[in-house]
């Protein structure tokens, strides 16, 4: 694949650069900044950008070769001038503006630091004689001529400290070059790996793209992490370390692969000097980190570089090397244990199955569950037995991945109850998740429970029954379980997350949702303890904002799904997740095409875990809807297609949800009827589970499709059901059935304020049908700006109800103009000033206006027009998006 590098992210610096460039003769720009930087395209850009102005422009380079020739960087300019040395400048200066135009001379000089004394004084005459402006870069660090410097400061050259391309910066070079999007962590990824050198970049990309490592995954750009350093790549950072002594070479090698490590400790395995060498070289950097100091390597590409080198040998003595250092100093935390398992079980370390299980542990607390199964499976080989199979089952079982385990061994080596019990809750979770057969795991649970004693054993069973009731749409069953288990005060971390997950899924879909504060907060806390299934910290998340959603609290949604989100970053499958509870929560506010990114890049990200699609199940419903919703009806219908295709039986507390959005799906397409059935249909599957959070929503959908039936059930269910969107939907359908305009028009103005902007969109445009029906054309007019108002602000998508309503107001161009000043606030005579008309022309435009559009004054004609200012043709902004892969 050819990749091309466009000009992408220094717009704002260019701007600067050529504000400096046209000011006063005798002046120029001096670009300065570490290797790599982009210093050469920015000076490079703006000497284009002066040519297409209609300056002449020259180019030279600074070169280490052509310092020891007078007038070596200008050789290829000027030819061989010889002879006197006092007056070769003059000549030189003579000969290259030759072939000049009349117009202004732009001189580009790359690499100023690396001029010749003779090329420098050519510069300088050019800039002081005011004969050319001159855009040099010089390289930070590095002693330039002292005419070069002078310029500067003399103030004859505005100087530009050339910063690192940030993350932002970095995401929209990538996905200039790649023609597509690029998942967020991909970008950050890989942005913190180039630190913001361009040139590492474009190599260190180049390189991926053709590995394969870097490719589109369903429609969205994703690098595997796993990178191999290009022979360029590698050629480019091993001149930038420099040659290194041996004991500088220990330095890095070490911190390759234990960073960061406490001084104190680093200055144990190797010699202190070569500490401070490597410091001042920039090759390491030392910050204080609390009460100590930190040494890492300063670039982590030379963290690669040392690594790729390395052989496995040395690389094995020196991780157990710090390892052992690790734990002689007394680095006993649960990180430091966690971080001297992995030194460990790639050393030539004995293998210790203890350690290798607290670790295993604390990574699956953590939700590392690629490092968990890792450290687990070790375990398991060093002799750890029951405890490092369960630590292995737990991440498996995280995964929704069959783990392959012979639970029959399992259960047998299960030394007490407690243990049994455990194991039997592993393999139910599996046979439930995996295989998909939920009624088998459910028997399981009732063979097993009639073969232990005890309430704290029983309980926990009963605790992994609440999850289940709670995903099988059994709310009530999973609520009482819960509150059976957690009765218990024995009951482990690990049931107490189960239980409070089931829990919180009855809760929020019963329409309990003021209620979930408490178990959600419990849950929380025994996943920050529990290892086995710390990852049930995602599904109880997800079911409080699912709870907040459907309870209209969409800015306490908003803050969990953005919470969850900030807490997850580089751990792989819980970014995920996070990203589906992203872009659910801007799909309720009526944001769809910032949704569909966010859900565009869950579905990418799930593709190397899921194997049963439960992921896919719970990424796909918002999906269809968002993509339905921005126009792109045969992505939608493939991913409907797919949702069916891989149903998920675990999922039952959702198909309400599966079910609205094959109703939107079908109101895009055009077919309403087929959309209301659908809503109705998901309001039905919610009632006879008990699901009236889900009821609710769906009966708002059928009314914002135009349904005039739900008044009855809404009214009843807004004494049920908790949050303010059970009331704002009954209130909605009574308008709507009503067909007053003004009620709907009440309706729109509280689901805005909820945050519900495409129902607010929808209930508006029912008002203005309304309106229009009652022949009201002053309260349409300004209905229809509401609508016109809502759509904009949910980023130019609407509803099919929506847009169907929006029609351009009976206005010629002039009156439209005219209008505008006078909503703006403009008098008639400054109208009339403006548009050089008289203010008796002003007087009977704004007459017809008023006339055309049954309004009476400028209040109102700000309320119609208001919407309509610059909105132009309300087309998908978005355009088609990408298959999906």
């Amino acid at each position: 694949m050819e990749l091309s590098w466009p000009f992408v992210g220094r717009r704002a610096e260019l701007r600067s650069i050529e504000a400096a460039m046209s000011a006063d003769a005798g002046h120029g720009v001096l670009l300065a900044g570490p290797a790599g930087v982009g210093k050469t395209r920015l000076a490079r850009e703006a000497v284009v950008l002066a040519g297409q102005r209609g300056a002449t422009t020259r180019w030279v380079v600074g070169t280490a070769s052509s310092r020891g020739l007078a007038l070596g960087a200008f050789a290829g300019l000027l030819g061989g001038l010889r002879g006197d040395p006092t007056r070769l400048v003059t000549e030189a200066v003579r000969a290259f503006l030759s072939g000049a135009s009349n117009g202004r001379v732009v001189l580009g000089v790359d690499d100023a630091h690396l001029l010749d004394d003779m090329s420098a004084l050519l510069v300088h005459q050019l800039v002081v004689q005011g004969a050319a402006v001159v855009v040099a870069t010089v390289r930070t660090g590095e002693a330039a001529p002292d005419l070069v410097t002078r310029l500067w400061a003399d103030s004859h050259f505005e100087r530009f400290e050339v910063e690192p391309l940030g993350r932002q910066q970095t995401g929209s070079l990538l996905e200039a070059v790649l023609g597509g999007p690029v998942e967020r962590t991909t970008a950050r990824r890989v942005s913190d790996f180039a630190r913001g050198n361009l040139l590492y970049l474009r190599h260190f990309v180049a390189g991926e793209v053709e590995a394969r490592r870097l490719q589109p995954v369903r429609g969205v750009w994703r690098w595997s992490g796993e990178g191999l350093m290009s022979p360029g790549l590698t050629e480019l950072v091993t001149t930038r370390m420099g040659k290194l002594t041996e004991s500088e070479g220990l330095v890095l090698d070490v911190l390759a692969l234990a960073e960061p490590l406490d001084v104190r400790l680093l200055t144990g395995l190797v010699e202190p000097s070569a500490i401070e060498r490597a410091e001042e070289a920039d090759l390491i950097r030392v910050e204080k980190v609390g009460r100590r100091l930190e040494a890492r390597l300063a670039h982590p590409l030379f963290g690669e570089v040392r690594r790729a080198r390395m052989g496995t040998l040395r690389a094995r003595r020196l991780r157990g090397w710090v390892s052992r250092a690790l734990a002689d100093a007394g680095y006993d935390q649960a990180d430091d244990i966690l971080r001297r398992a992995v030194l460990a079980v790639d050393s030539d370390l004995a293998p210790d199955w203890r350690l290798l299980v607290e670790a295993g542990r604390r990574a699956g607390q953590l939700c590392d569950l690629s490092l968990a199964v890792r450290l687990g499976r070790a375990a398991e080989a060093a002799g750890g037995g029951f405890e490092a199979s369960m630590i292995v089952m737990g991440v498996f079982n995280g995964l929704s991945r069959p783990s392959g385990a012979d639970f029959a061994m399992l259960a047998a080596s299960a030394r007490t109850a407690a243990e049994l019990v455990r194991a039997t809750m592993a393999r139910a979770i599996d046979l439930a998740w995996m295989a998909p057969r939920p009624a088998e795991a459910e028997a399981l649970l009732d063979a097993v429970e009639s073969q232990v004693s005890g309430d704290g054993i029983r309980q926990q069973l009963m605790a992994l029954r609440a999850l289940f009731d709670g995903q099988l749409a059994r709310p009530n069953r999973a609520i009482e379980a819960a509150v059976s288990a957690l009765a218990s005060p024995l009951l482990p971390d690990e049931a107490v997350l189960l239980a409070t997950t089931g829990y919180a899924i009855g809760l929020a879909t019963i329409g309990r949702a003021d209620d979930l504060a408490i178990p959600v907060t419990v849950g929380a806390a025994a996943a920050g303890r529990a290892a086995q299934y710390a990852f049930l910290r995602f599904p109880l998340i997800t079911a409080q904002l699912i709870g907040l959603r459907l309870a209209g609290y969409l800015g306490q949604a908003a803050e969990v799904a953005h919470g969850c989100w900030e807490s997850v970053q580089g751990l792989e499958l819980p970014t995920a997740i996070a990203s589906v509870l992203m872009g659910d929560v801007l799909l309720a506010q009526g944001r769809p095409a910032s949704a569909l990114r966010w859900l565009r890049e869950a579905y990418a990200g799930f593709e190397p875990f899921d194997r049963v699609g439960g992921f896919e199940h719970v990424c796909l419903i918002p999906l269809i809807r968002a993509l339905a919703l921005t126009g792109d009806l045969t992505a939608a219908v493939e991913a409907a297609e797919k949702l069916r295709a891989r149903e998920h039986p675990m999922m039952q507390c959702l198909r309400p949800d599966m079910l609205l959005s094959h109703a939107w799906l079908a109101a895009a397409q055009g077919v309403s009827s087929k959309a209301i059935a659908l809503a109705r249909e998901a309001a039905s599957v919610a009632a006879a589970t008990g699901q009236s959070a889900h009821e609710v929503l769906a009966l708002h959908a059928a009314t914002c499709l135009g349904d005039r039936s739900a008044v009855e059930r809404l009214t009843a269910l807004a004494h049920q059901v908790d949050g303010p969107r059970v009331r704002a939907a009954a209130t909605h359908a009574i308008a709507l059935a009503a067909g007053d305009g003004d009620a709907l028009q009440a309706a729109s103005d509280t689901l805005e304020r909820m945050g519900d902007l495409l129902a607010a969109a929808d209930a508006a445009a029912q008002a203005t049908v309304a309106y229009r029906r009652a022949q009201r054309r002053g309260a349409a007019f300004r209905a229809e700006a509401r609508v016109r108002r809502l759509i904009q602000d949910c980023e130019g998508v609407g509803t099919p109800a929506a847009r169907a309503v929006v029609h351009p107001l009976p206005l010629t161009e002039r009156e439209r103009e005219i209008g505008i000043l006078a909503a703006q606030g403009l008098s008639n005579r400054e109208i009339a000033h403006r548009l050089v008309v008289s203010v008796r022309t002003v007087e009977n435009h704004l007459y017809r206006i008023n006339t055309k559009l049954g309004i009476g004054g400028r209040a109102e004609l700000a309320d119609v027009l208001g919407g309509h200012h610059g909105a132009g043709d309300l087309a998908d902004p978005q355009g088609p998006a990408a298959s999906l892969g």
